[in-house]
């Protein structure tokens, strides 16, 4: 899936409750869908929530938290979503989309590990 922010933010833009960020994607097919998602909640360096308000979900609830260890910090996401169109929707979540999903969380942990180096433990 292609994935382009075009919201006009840069890394300094501090990210706050009913910041609305948009994106260009590509789902399915090469169809160019645009996606909006509002942050609807933040606790800096803990947490942030971030929902859809426009594009292919019926639901997007995407929970992001963060939590110091030893040797770095520790990033769990909590998603909670739904694709419409009923039964066929389920269809296309269990054949697709379910993968999709999963390949965009490890495309982002890879990216994440360019960033930063793996995680390593330390004593």
């Amino acid at each position: 899936m292609k994935f382009m922010v075009t919201s006009d933010y840069d890394e300094n833009t501090k990210m706050y409750p009913g910041m609305i960020i948009t994106y260009k994607i590509t789902p399915l097919l090469g169809i160019k869908m645009n996606w909006m998602t509002e942050i609807t909640h933040v606790k800096e360096n803990e947490y942030f929530v971030d929902e859809q308000r426009f594009g292919p979900y019926a639901l997007w609830h995407h929970q992001h938290h963060f939590k110091e260890v030893k040797g770095g910090v520790l990033m769990t996401d909590i998603l909670h979503y739904a694709i419409p169109y009923g039964v066929f929707g389920r269809f296309a979540n269990d054949i697709l989309v379910k993968k999709q999903i999963k390949n965009i969380f490890a495309y982002r942990k890879q990216e994440i590990i360019k960033l930063f180096g793996p995680f390593k433990v330390r004593d």
